[in-house]
C-alpha cells in the first residue's frame, strides 16, 4: 500500500506532543512490513540544523495564492521519504503560535493536497490532528485517494467555519462548523490514539462539544493504541543516562538516582522516594490538582519532587515558586531537554500524570520502560497502558485513582510512598512495568488491519514479511469501522 502521513511534527524533526512520536515511529514500522510510507510535513526554520536537505526542491506548486517548493529528505536513521513543505511562512524556528498559525496550516494542507494531486499519488492520505483538517474535505473531490484523520487532541480544532471561507476554499458540499468538525465528516475512517479516549470522546464529558457528531460517526471511528519507540527509549542502551540496566539489574538504577539528585540540587539520599514529571504544563496535565496537594505531600513526607517542562506561565510560576521553598528536595526545570528528560526516568522511583483527560499519553509508557512507576488518573490512553497495582495478587504496573479531585491525587501519591517502602514488592512492581510491551509492532498491525479494510484488501495478506502476530490487531481497534465507500468526482482546488 501507498501511504503518505501529512502533520505538523514529526520526530526528531519537530516535535511538541505526542503527535510528533507518532508520526516519526509508525512510518518506519509499516515500511518495514512492505509498505510505501512517506510523510509530508512543514519545512521549518531549524530543519537544516536536524537533517541534510538538498537546494533544490523536487517539485514546485501553488496554492490559496502562494508559491510553495516541496524539497525531499529522509527521516534521520531510516529509509522513511520526507517531503518538506517551503514557504517563507514556516520559517521562523518554531512550531506552533503566532497570529497567521491558522493561515499557516490551512496553506500547508493545501499544498499537501495539491502535492498529492500533481507529484506523488498514494492510496491512502494519513491525516492528523486540525492542521491537515481540510484534507479530507478535499479529497471527496478524489475517490481513488482515500483519507484517515486522527484525532491526536480533540480540544485543539482549528479555525472556525467563517475564517476558513475567508483565507481558503470551502467546497459547497462542506459541512462543520470548524476544521475538526469537516475533517470527521469527510475522513474515510477517523480514529483516536487509545481505544478508551476513542469512547470518551462520544460523552459530554470529554467531547469538546462534538460528541453528537462524534457518535453519529461511530460506525467509522476507532481507537488503536500508540506505541513508543523500544529501540531509543532502551535503560539498557540508552546514552543520556549514567548507568545502563535492565529489569534483571534495577540495583543500577540507584546510580542513575543519585546522579540526577547532584546534577539538579537535590539532596542526595537514594533512600528518598523520588517523583518526577517531565510534560507540558497545561490544564490537560492536572497541574491545578498537582499545586492543591503538592505542598502538603512534600511537608508530611521525605519525598522529593522534579519537574521538566514548559508551558502556562501561571503554572510555570506557581511550581517556580514552590521550588524555592523547598530548596533540596524539589527541582523545577521551565524547558525541554530530552537527554534530562530520559535521565529522571532512569533515576525517579515515580513518575507523576494525573491528567485531566489523556487521548494516549507517551510518557507513563516511556515511565514504565525505565522501572519508574507511574502515578496516574484513570483516563483515555491511561486507563489502557496501566493496570492498578494490587499487592496482594501481585498485579499491576502502577498507582491508579478515579476522581479527578485533589484529595484522590494526594491519597495516590501516599500509596505510592507508602508502597516505595516495601522493597521486594516495589522491585516486583518495577520489573511488571518494564515487562509490558508498548512497541509499534502490534500498533502497526492495526492500522494496517484499518487501511486494508478501506482498500478492500486481506489484511493479513499486507503483513509481509509474516514476523508480526495479526491477533492483536482487534484488541488494539475498540471499534472496528466498516467500509465507507463513495464514488466523487475528482477535480483540484482552485487557486
Amino acid at each position: 500500500m501507498e501511504i503518505l502521513f501529512v502533520a505538523a511534527e514529526a520526530a526528531p524533526l519537530a516535535k511538541v506532543g505526542g503527535m510528533g512520536d507518532v508520526v516519526g515511529s509508525l512510518p518506519k514500522v509499516l515500511r518495514k512490513l512492505g509498505h510505501d510510507v512517506r510523510i509530508f510535513m512543514p519545512y521549518y526554520g531549524f530543519m537544516p540544523d536536524k537533517v541534510d536537505i538538498p537546494a533544490e526542491p523536487v517539485w514546485q506548486g501553488t496554492a490559496m495564492f502562494n508559491d510553495f517548493a516541496v524539497y525531499e529528505t529522509t527521516l534521520p536513521e531510516s529509509d522513511v521519504p520526507v517531503y518538506l513543505f517551503g514557504h517563507p511562512a514556516f520559517d521562523p524556528r518554531k512550531v506552533y503560535g503566532g497570529a497567521d498559525e491558522s493561515w499557516r496550516f490551512t496553506f500547508f494542507a493545501n499544498g499537501a493536497a495539491e502535492f498529492t494531486w500533481n507529484y506523488w499519488k498514494p492510496q491512502i492520505i494519513h491525516c492528523h490532528d486540525w492542521h491537515t483538517g481540510m484534507i479530507p474535505v478535499w479529497m471527496n473531490q478524489s475517490p481513488d485517494i482515500k483519507t484517515v484523520f486522527t484525532i491526536h487532541n480533540l480540544a485543539y480544532q482549528g479555525p472556525w467555519r467563517w475564517e476558513l471561507e475567508r483565507i481558503t476554499w470551502c467546497p459547497w458540499y462542506m459541512q462543520g462548523h470548524n476544521t475538526m468538525a469537516a475533517a470527521v465528516q469527510f475522513a474515510d475512517r477517523v480514529n483516536t490514539v487509545s481505544p478508551t479516549y476513542a469512547q470518551q470522546i462520544q460523552t459530554a464529558d470529554y467531547g469538546e462539544e462534538l460528541e453528537g457528531l462524534l457518535s453519529f460517526i461511530s460506525g467509522k471511528l476507532s481507537g488503536i493504541l500508540n506505541g513508543i519507540d523500544v529501540e531509543s527509549y532502551d535503560p539498557a542502551t540508552d546514552r543520556f543516562i549514567s548507568k545502563p540496566f535492565t529489569a534483571d539489574s534495577l540495583e543500577n538504577r540507584r546510580t542513575n538516582k543519585v546522579a540526577i539528585q547532584e546534577e539538579l540540587g537535590l539532596e542526595v539520599n537514594s533512600k528518598a522516594f523520588l517523583v518526577g514529571l517531565v510534560g507540558r504544563l497545561v490544564e490537560q496535565k492536572g497541574l491545578d490538582l498537582i499545586l492543591q496537594i503538592l505542598d502538603r505531600f512534600l511537608s508530611y513526607t521525605d519525598a522529593q519532587f522534579i519537574l521538566l517542562g514548559t508551558g502556562d506561565r501561571y503554572y510555570e510560576t506557581q511550581l517556580w515558586q514552590m521550588a524555592s521553598r523547598y530548596r533540596g528536595r524539589m527541582a523545577t526545570y521551565l524547558l525541554y531537554s530530552e537527554g534530562l528528560g530520559r535521565r529522571i526516568y532512569a533515576g525517579a522511583d515515580a513518575f507523576l500524570m494525573p491528567s485531566r483527560f489523556e487521548p494516549c499519553g507517551i510518557s507513563q509508557m516511556v515511565a514504565m520502560r525505565y522501572g519508574c512507576v507511574p502515578v496516574v488518573r484513570r483516563t483515555g490512553g491511561l486507563v489502557d497502558t496501566v493496570q492498578h497495582h494490587d499487592p496482594e495478587n501481585q498485579v499491576g504496573t502502577g498507582y491508579c485513582f478515579d476522581r479527578y479531585e485533589p484529595l484522590d491525587l494526594f491519597t495516590c501519591l501516599i500509596r505510592a510512598w507508602e508502597g516505595y517502602h516495601y522493597k521486594d514488592a516495589w522491585r516486583a512492581l518495577q520489573q511488571r512495568a518494564m515487562a509490558q510491551d508498548f512497541s509499534w509492532d502490534k500498533s502497526a498491525v492495526a492500522y494496517v488491519k484499518l487501511y486494508s479494510e478501506m482498500l478492500g484488501l486481506d489484511y493479513r495478506e499486507q503483513l509481509a514479511p509474516p514476523q508480526l502476530e495479526v491477533a492483536p490487531a482487534d484488541e488494539l481497534i475498540a471499534q472496528p469501522a466498516a467500509t465507507v465507500d463513495g464514488a466523487r468526482p475528482q477535480s483540484s482546488l482552485p487557486q
